[in-house]
């Protein structure tokens, strides 16, 4: 008998929170890596993305321990995540994504892959989605009580203290906040029924350049080029600000205008300006090819070093901003100099092993 339901399935979303809920909740770390639901019927096994595309091929490694350590027939809701170095490695992951099977097994075995369950949607013949998330999540730690490593059960808390405790202490270990689950909630696929409780930080960096919008091409900004200072004055590119509305982005093109004269003539990424680097560089730059879609123009725009922007962001992965900032202010006041990674919060690596063993 197959599956209750078949793949594709939407996950369930989170709208975004910056105060943790208090009350009837139930809290989970927020897992950085990728979203995956899981459907095992009997020897057939599906990993699916977010976006209801199929993961198996990237992460061979998972099929013999997911075998191994879940029911004959079960819909899972989770994560595929990679450590390195004691931290959650976002960039691992991305080396995943479209290269050959060959580079694939290599990766695997260098930096292999774990799976972090933290919903069971169904279960033999049971479809578990209208089910209270409470009784779910008991059902989960039943299905899965004989799991051995690379599969893991997220812990859970109940004590809005402990999940304050992680959300402070467990960004060293690379996690991307706390998710809020109502106990009594039914599994809502493509709804915004959770809440995602992130960091809310600001920084003042350096705008080194910028890169058109799509279709654009010079009328509209699409995002400004970010960049910090290194203890020995090194400008690294550390992210993007690109949340803007069409109007703001032709204000930015007449703006930006002046700082484009003469960029070239000094620019600490000169070197990259016209060339896509085939290799990381010394000091991160913004013009790599990305992993992530194969064949996306990075070409982009020097400016000279004269802007300071404010920026808010969440999350620092190694020393880039882990997602797009949101833009503040102009910090006329402030120097290019200054703008450098020290003003930035860090957290002490928590022990991640203790964090996957816990229950």
């Amino acid at each position: 008998m197959p599956l209750p339901f078949a793949p594709p399935l939407e996950p369930m979303l989170c709208k975004l929170s910056h105060i943790i809920p208090e009350g009837e909740w139930m809290y989970e770390p927020k897992w950085d890596g990728f979203r995956c639901l899981v459907f095992r019927d009997g020897d057939q096994l599906t990993l699916q993305s977010r976006d209801t595309k199929p993961l198996e091929r990237y992460f061979p490694e998972l099929h013999a321990p997911l075998h191994a350590s879940l029911p004959e027939r079960c819909v899972l809701d989770g994560e595929i995540v990679i450590a390195t170095d004691g931290r959650l490695d976002f960039d691992a992951l991305l080396q995943r994504i479209h290269p050959a099977a060959s580079r694939i097994k290599e990766l695997a075995a260098r930096t292999p892959a774990s799976y972090v369950a933290w919903d069971l949607l169904a279960l033999g013949d049971d479809d578990l989605r209208a089910t209270p998330q409470l009784e779910r999540r008991t059902a989960l730690e039943q299905a899965l009580a004989g799991a051995r490593p690379p599969v893991h059960v997220s812990p859970m808390t109940r004590d809005p203290a402990v999940a304050a405790d992680w959300f402070s202490r467990f960004e060293g270990a690379g996690f991307d906040g706390i998710i809020a689950k109502p106990p009594g909630a039914a599994y809502q696929p493509g709804k915004r029924g959770l809440v995602k409780v992130k960091h809310d930080r600001t920084a003042d960096c350096v705008v080194a350049g910028f890169r058109w919008y799509k279709g654009g091409k010079d009328r509209l900004v699409g995002s400004l080029l970010l960049g910090l200072h290194d203890g020995e004055g090194k400008l690294h590119h550390v992210g993007v600000c690109s949340a803007f509305s069409q109007a703001r982005r032709a204000e930015l093109a007449t703006e930006l205008a002046p700082l484009r004269e003469r960029a070239l003539d000094d620019h600490p990424w000169k070197e990259w300006a016209e060339f896509h680097a085939a290799e990381a560089p010394e000091v991160r730059q913004p013009g790599a090819t990305s992993r992530w879609n194969r064949g996306k123009d990075l070409s982009w725009e020097p400016l000279r070093i004269e802007r300071v922007v404010e920026v808010g962001y969440d999350h620092l992965q190694g020393d880039r901003f882990r997602h797009a900032t949101q833009f503040k202010r102009w910090r006329l006041d402030r120097q290019p100099a200054d703008c450098r990674y020290d003003q930035l919060e860090v957290t002490p690596a928590a022990e991640l092993a203790a964090i996957f063993a816990h229950r």
